[in-house]
């Protein structure tokens, strides 16, 4: 893929990173779902790490800046999340290839999650220490994973989907199969 086009898919990713947290908090669903986290995932798949990482540091603070969400202050620890995430997303399904897109996508996408909520409490554990605020394991683990656990089912279901339509309509170079042979759309 050109990387003209890996620009204008990044950016989109950047644009969706203020509308869906945007939509999905107008309906009460933005802390349970990350929607944040949905196009910086999608942008490492798409676009590689490189582009992931710029997506998972530009998006939330664009985010923060437009829609006020999330608040600066939790930019302190959400852009090392997000960073890790499109960072592992993207470098994890270049250098995995199981000859399966879907065993490809999900072996790229729960290791990248993990690290990314590993970057993210490791922020948030710094921070916590220059606040003086107590934080601990348990901390982490609830808010990390427990809390989070409806947007990583979310994210798990809807992501390897959305790659395989976006190939399979050749909006993105496909990995296997016959449509990976033919030419690529300009």
């Amino acid at each position: 893929m050109s990387s003209v086009k890996k620009v204008c898919i990044c950016s989109i990713c950047i644009a969706l990173c203020c509308v869906l947290p945007a939509a999905f908090h107008a309906v009460a669903l933005g802390a349970a779902f990350s929607p944040l986290h949905l196009p910086v995932l999608l942008c490492g798949l798409l676009c590689g790490w490189p582009y992931g990482a710029f997506c998972g540091i530009a998006g939330p603070v664009l985010s923060c800046l437009v829609t006020g969400m999330p608040s600066a202050v939790r930019l302190i620890y959400m852009v090392p999340e997000l960073c890790a995430y499109g960072l592992f997303s993207g470098f994890l399904f270049h250098v995995i290839r199981t000859g399966r897109l879907y065993g490809d996508l999900y072996l790229a996408l729960v290791p990248a999650m993990l690290l990314g909520r590993v970057a993210g409490g490791a922020a948030r554990a710094l921070f916590s220490l220059y606040n003086a605020e107590g934080y601990s394991l348990a901390l982490w683990a609830g808010s990390y994973l427990v809390e989070t656990l409806p947007g990583a089912i979310l994210h798990l279901a809807v992501l390897p989907v959305l790659v395989l339509l976006l190939m399979k309509a050749r909006l993105v170079p496909a990995r296997y199969g016959e449509a990976a042979g033919a030419p690529e759309p300009v």
